[in-house]
C-alpha cells in the first residue's frame, strides 16, 4: 500500500502542476504579446506626432504665399500709378513746349508781318512820291528799257492771273507793253483787279492798282 501511494501522489502532483505551467505560460505569452501590441498601438500616434511638423511645413509656403500675394498686387498697383503719374507729368510738359512754340510762331509771324507792312509802306510812299512826276516819254531806264506812253500808264491796265505768265529761272514773269515783269513777291490784290505799268522819274517800273492808285508796288524787267 505504501508504494501505490507515494506513485498516486506524485502523479496527482503532475496533474495539479500542468495547468499552473499552462496558465503561467499562457500569463507570459500575454506579457510578452503586451509590449508588441502597445509598440503597434504607440506608432500611429508616433507616426502621426511625425506627420504634423511635416503638415505645417507644406501649409507654411501657402500661408507664405497668401501673405506676398497682397504686397504683389500693391507693388504692382504702386508701380502702375507711379507710370500713370509719369505719363501725366510728360503730356503737359509736351502740352507746355507746344503751347511755348505756337506762342513764338505766332510772335515770329506778327514780326514779319509787322516788318512786311513796314516795308509795303515805305515802298508805297516811295512810289507815291516818284508817280507824282511820271517818266516822260521816250525816258530810258539804267537797263535801256524805253518808257512809251502808249503802251504804259493809267490808260493801259490789264488783269493778271496767279498761275499766268510764264515761270522763268524761278520767277514768275507777266508780259505788258512788250516787256516781261517780274517782282520778288506779288501781293494778293495784284491777282484781284486791274493794274497798269508805269516809270516813275526816278526810273523805277511800278505797278499800281487801276481802282485805288496808293497800291502799288516796285517790279523788275526780265
Amino acid at each position: 500500500m505504501k508504494p501505490f501511494g507515494a506513485v498516486g501522489l506524485i502523479a496527482v502532483s503532475f496533474l495539479l502542476a500542468a495547468p499552473v505551467r499552462t496558465f503561467a505560460q499562457e500569463e507570459h505569452h500575454d506579457e510578452a504579446a503586451k509590449p508588441a501590441q502597445h509598440e503597434e498601438q504607440a506608432k500611429p500616434k508616433k507616426q502621426e506626432q511625425e506627420a504634423k511638423p511635416a503638415k505645417q511645413e507644406q501649409a507654411r509656403p501657402e500661408k507664405q504665399q497668401t501673405q506676398a500675394e497682397p504686397r504683389k498686387q500693391e507693388q504692382q498697383a504702386k508701380s502702375q500709378e507711379e507710370n500713370q503719374q509719369k505719363n501725366t507729368e510728360q503730356q503737359a510738359r509736351n502740352k507746355q513746349q507746344q503751347e511755348t512754340q505756337h506762342k513764338q510762331q505766332q510772335v515770329t509771324a506778327q514780326q514779319n508781318e509787322e516788318k512786311s507792312q513796314q516795308h509795303q509802306q515805305q515802298a508805297n510812299g516811295h512810289a507815291q512820291e516818284s508817280q507824282r512826276q511820271y517818266a516822260q516819254n521816250g525816258q530810258k531806264d539804267r537797263n535801256g528799257h524805253v518808257y512809251n506812253e502808249s503802251h504804259f500808264g493809267p490808260s493801259h491796265h490789264a488783269r493778271f492771273e496767279e498761275h499766268g505768265g510764264r515761270y522763268y529761272n524761278g520767277r514768275r514773269e507777266y508780259s505788258y507793253g512788250g516787256y516781261w515783269f517780274y517782282a520778288g513777291a506779288y501781293p494778293s490784290w495784284f491777282y484781284q483787279q486791274n493794274v497798269y505799268f508805269i516809270m516813275g522819274a526816278d526810273g523805277l517800273w511800278y505797278v499800281v492798282a487801276a481802282d485805288n492808285p496808293s497800291l502799288t508796288f516796285e517790279v523788275n524787267i526780265g
